[in-house]
C-alpha cells in the first residue's frame, strides 16, 4: 500500500486536478500535459520528497515556478523568432545552428536571472549599452571597485556556461 504522500499516491490523487489546474492557468491543453508532467518529474527527482499537510499547494507551487521558466523560455523564443525575421535571409544562421543559439540564450537568461539585481544591472550596462566601469559606477551610485566587481561577476558566471559545456 502507498502512503498519500509518496510520489505514486501523489500522482494517482493530483494528477488530474493538477492538469485542470494548469489548463485554466496557461489556456492550452497541450502546454498544460507538458507542465504537469515536468512537475511530476520534478517530485521524482527531488532527494528530499517529505510532502507537507497540503500536496496541491505543493504541487501548485512548483508548478507556477515551471510556468514561470516555461513563460520566460517562450518570450526568448519570440524575440529571437523576431531576430531572425529582420535578418537578411542570406545572414541568417542554419536551422541547427538557430537552436544553439536560442539554447545559449535560454542558458544566459538563467544566469542573469540568478544574478543579484545591481550586479545584473551592471554586466548588461557593461554588455549591452557599453557602459565602461567609472560609468557604471557613476550609474549605480557605486565604488569604482564595486562596479568592477558586478561586472566580473557577470562575466564569469556567462563563462562558466561556455566553458563548463
Amino acid at each position: 500500500m502507498h502512503s498519500p504522500s509518496d510520489p505514486h499516491s501523489l500522482f494517482l490523487n493530483h494528477h488530474a486536478w493538477l492538469r485542470s489546474w494548469l489548463v485554466r492557468k496557461t489556456g492550452n491543453t497541450f502546454d498544460a500535459a507538458d507542465l504537469a508532467q515536468d512537475v511530476f518529474v520534478r517530485v521524482l527527482t527531488r532527494q528530499n520528497n517529505q510532502m507537507l499537510g497540503e500536496p496541491r499547494a505543493y504541487l501548485s507551487a512548483i508548478a507556477k515556478n515551471l510556468m514561470v521558466d516555461h513563460w520566460r523560455r517562450r518570450a526568448l523564443e519570440r524575440a529571437w523568432l523576431e531576430t531572425l525575421a529582420a535578418m537578411p535571409e542570406a545572414e541568417a544562421p542554419a536551422p541547427e545552428q538557430r537552436l544553439i543559439f536560442l539554447e545559449t540564450l535560454i542558458e544566459i537568461d538563467k544566469v542573469l536571472d540568478a544574478l543579484k539585481p545591481p550586479v545584473r544591472k551592471a554586466f548588461l550596462l557593461a554588455q549591452l549599452d557599453g557602459y565602461t566601469c567609472p560609468q557604471i559606477a557613476d550609474y549605480l551610485q557605486v565604488s569604482l571597485a564595486t562596479a568592477e566587481r558586478y561586472v566580473a561577476s557577470g562575466l564569469r558566471e556567462c563563462y562558466a556556461i561556455r566553458f563548463e559545456q
